[in-house]
């Protein structure tokens, strides 16, 4: 009969031996890898083999473009980026709505515009009078980087 100290270092014994050969193999495997990588390896290609081209869709090719198709392209016409928006119509239409909310610690709130159903920021600065929640108010737009916001901001008669 085996007694448990005893076993336990067989099992040792044997866990190193079986972590030894795992270990050989990998060496053995990356040093395959390696001899075969050098034996395919394609040294000396010319430089015509090593080229790639990009055709006029944007996809890589190997083969070179025919000058007959070349076209000329106007520098200023490509656009990298986001384009413009062009200014708006400064509308100087009153527009009317209600404010669906106001947070006056805050001093910033939203208006619901009647006729596009649009949420337009105001800002506390933007108010001729004090306004509150649910009050219908008239007021002018102006864009912003951000988007559209309330000025002028008054309550309706």
């Amino acid at each position: 009969m085996i007694s448990p100290a005893e076993q336990t270092q067989i099992m040792d014994t044997f866990s190193k031996k079986e972590k030894e050969k795992q270990r050989q193999k990998k060496k053995k495997d990356k040093q395959e890898k390696r001899e075969d990588r050098k034996a395919n390896a394609q040294k000396g290609q010319s430089l015509d083999q090593m080229l790639a081209y990009v055709d006029e869709n944007g996809n890589i090719t190997t083969t070179p473009p025919d000058p007959n198709r070349k076209r000329e392209v106007n520098q200023e016409e490509i656009q990298i980026g986001v384009p413009r928006q062009d200014a708006m119509a400064t509308e100087e239409v009153t527009r009317r709505g209600i404010v669906t909310s106001f947070n006056t610690s805050k001093g910033y709130g939203f208006i619901r515009d009647q006729q596009t159903q649009e949420s337009i920021f105001v800002h506390v600065n933007a108010l001729k009078e004090p306004i509150s929640e649910r009050d219908k108010v008239t007021f002018s737009v102006e864009m912003t980087p951000k988007g559209l916001n309330a000025i002028n901001v008054k309550k309706a008669v």
